[in-house]
């Protein structure tokens, strides 16, 4: 929730399009109307198929029109700040579809401290910080799970408890 506003922000010349859980697309003002009503795809991640054709169509839509879509591998955002694994699946889908497509990768930090007891208490003096890092080209490796874990080992060596 805290990730989105920023990215839209930073990639706002590129449009981009969010592949995001559907619990995002109620009641979050502004973000939860933008992904139901823009090129976003809202997933259900406890129907897997479903959410593979979302993707595929998404990824299709990107390629064609040179559009730009996130994603966010890790899934459910950790409660500490060590990353979680990511669930390369979708991400391995939507690679497939763009094969001319650059991966940007972006380490965010500290926003896990910002749901650490939920909506509320708001946390004060919280600095949510993005580094985002040199894209990389898709059809520079072949073998997309090996470009996955250096996008993860990249991302997540940035991620600091600080």
């Amino acid at each position: 929730m805290w990730d989105i506003p920023p990215i839209i922000w930073y990639l706002r010349k590129l449009h981009p399009a969010f592949v995001s859980k559907k619990e995002l697309g109620k009641g979050i003002p502004s973000i939860s109307y933008n992904l139901r009503h823009g090129m976003s795809v809202l997933i259900d991640r406890k129907k897997p198929e479903e959410a593979t054709e979302k993707i595929i169509r998404i990824g299709k839509y990107a390629q064609e029109t040179s559009r730009s879509v996130v994603i966010f591998p890790e899934g459910t955002r950790s409660r500490d700040w060590n990353p979680k694994p990511f669930k390369v699946r979708g991400l391995l889908t939507l690679l497939e579809q763009m094969p001319d497509a650059y991966i940007l990768p972006i380490s965010v930090n500290n926003s896990w401290k910002l749901q650490r007891y939920g909506m509320f208490p708001m946390p004060l003096g919280v600095h949510l910080k993005h580094l985002v890092h040199p894209a990389i080209k898709v059809s520079a490796y072949a073998n997309h799970t090996e470009l996955i874990a250096k996008v993860e080992k990249l991302i997540a060596e940035h991620v600091t408890e600080k």
